[in-house]
C-alpha cells in the first residue's frame, strides 16, 4: 500500500503516520493505543498498530503533561449524533487526546440537535470551570445555537453558523473532490464517472465541486451524463454504477462521494464482468475501517475528523490565551490514502501535470 506522507509542524509521527504505516484507519488506531477492548479488533490489527507506534516513536498521551491555563480545567464537546457514524465519536477522541496534552479534562453530552438538551447539559453541570465548548455534527451542515451555548468560548467542528460568528473547523471536500478526482487522471484513466451523495448536503455539493475543479484544470470537458445522484449507501453505488457502465461510452474510473457507495459499485462491476482496477479503477471518501478490507483494497480519502478534533481544541487554547481577534474557518485536508483499487494500469500514461 502507497500513503501520502506528513508530519506535524513539531515533525513529530502523528496518528495518521501510524494508521498508514499499520494499513488501518485512525479510528482503529484510537481504540487500539487508547486501551479500548472492541471485539471487534482482530489481535493481529492490534499488534500492527502497537508495532508501528513503536516503529514511529508515536506516544499517545494518556495523562497531563501542564497545568491548564487560567484554572479552568474542562472543555464540553457536544455532539448532535455518535451512534449512526464514528465522526463526532473520532473528532471526540482527537479533541480529548490535545486537551489531556495540557491538563484538561473533557466531557461529552449527546443532544440529538435539540436545543433544550443542550441547555440541560451546561446546566448540569453547575459550577464545573468550562474553558469551552466544541460543538459537533454528524453531518457537514449550518447549525442555530441556544443562547446557553453561546455564552461560552465556542468552537464549531464539521458545521458552521451563517453569521461566521464563531469559529468552525470542516473538512476540505472541495479539495478532497479534487484530489480523488484528479488521482484517477493521473493514474491515466480517461473517463471519470462521479457517483454523489445526498442531495442538499454539504459533503456532496464540495466533493462535485471538486470533481468538477479537477477535470477543468486539466482540460477534461465535464460530461453531466457521468455524474449520478447517490445517498451514501452501498445500494445507490450499486445501482449508479449500472448506469454509469450503461452509457455507450462508460467511464473507466469512477469516483464515489464515499466508501460505503464503492461497496456497491464493486459489486456492480463484478457483476458485469468487469474487475477493478484493471477496467475500471475505483476511488471512495471517509476512509472507513471497511476500505481496507475491500478485495482490492479501496483508495480514498480520509476524513479528518481526528484532526478537527484537536484543531479545536488548538483554537479554544489560543482564545483562553487572548491570540484571536475574529472567528476563523479552517479546512483540514482529506489526505489521500492509496491502494491497489486504482493502480495503474500497464496500458495507461500519466495525466500531464496542470499549471498551479
Amino acid at each position: 500500500m502507497t500513503t501520502s506522507k506528513r508530519r506535524s509542524p513539531t515533525g513529530r509521527p502523528t496518528m495518521m503516520d501510524v494508521a498508514a504505516a499499520a494499513g488501518v484507519s485512525q479510528a482503529t488506531v484510537s481504540l487500539v493505543l487508547s486501551g479500548g477492548k472492541s471485539g471487534r479488533l482482530a489481535d493481529e490489527t492490534r499488534r500492527k498498530v502497537v508495532e508501528a507506534a513503536r516503529t514511529l516513536g508515536y506516544k499517545f498521551v494518556r495523562r497531563a503533561q501542564r497545568a491548564a491555563p487560567g484554572g479552568q480545567s474542562t472543555i464540553v464537546f457536544i455532539a448532535d449524533e455518535t451512534i449512526t457514524d464514528p465522526w463526532t465519536s473520532l473528532a471526540f477522541e482527537g479533541a480529548r487526546d490535545k486537551a489531556l496534552e495540557v491538563g484538561i479534562n473533557m466531557l461529552m453530552g449527546v443532544s440529538h440537535a435539540d436545543a433544550d438538551v443542550e441547555t440541560s447539559i451546561l446546566a448540569g453541570l453547575g459550577n464545573v470551570p468550562i474553558l469551552g465548548l466544541i460543538y459537533g455534527t454528524i453531518l457537514t451542515r449550518v447549525v442555530q445555537l441556544p443562547q446557553a451555548l453561546t455564552r461560552h468560548r465556542l468552537v464549531l467542528v464539521n458545521c458552521y453558523d451563517q453569521e461566521h460568528a464563531y469559529h468552525s473547523v470542516l473538512p476540505g471536500d472541495v479539495l478532497g473532490g479534487r484530489t480523488a478526482t484528479e488521482h484517477l487522471l493521473r493514474q491515466g484513466r480517461k473517463r471519470i464517472g462521479f457517483i454523489n451523495g445526498q442531495q442538499g448536503v454539504d459533503a456532496a455539493r464540495d466533493r462535485l465541486k471538486g470533481y468538477k475543479q479537477a477535470l477543468a484544470s486539466n482540460d477534461v470537458p465535464f460530461d453531466p451524463d457521468l455524474v449520478r445522484p447517490g445517498n451514501w449507501e452501498p445500494s445507490a453505488g450499486y445501482e449508479m454504477t449500472m448506469e454509469l457502465m450503461a452509457l455507450d461510452n462508460p467511464p473507466d474510473g469512477i469516483f464515489c462521494a464515499n466508501d460505503m457507495m464503492a461497496v456497491g459499485c464493486y459489486d456492480a462491476l463484478r457483476e458485469l464482468g468487469h474487475k477493478v482496477p484493471d477496467d475500471v479503477a475505483v476511488i471512495g471518501f471517509d476512509d472507513r475501517e471497511i476500505a481496507q478490507y475491500m478485495r482490492p483494497p479501496l483508495s480514498t480519502l480520509v476524513l479528518p475528523q481526528y484532526e478537527m478534533g484537536r484543531t479545536a481544541v488548538e483554537l479554544l487554547l489560543d482564545d483562553a490565551g487572548g491570540l484571536h481577534s475574529s472567528p476563523s474557518r479552517i479546512k483540514v485536508e482529506c489526505e489521500l490514502v492509496e491502494r491497489e483499487s486504482t493502480q495503474l494500469s500497464s496500458q495507461a500514461l500519466p495525466m500531464r501535470q496542470s499549471a498551479q
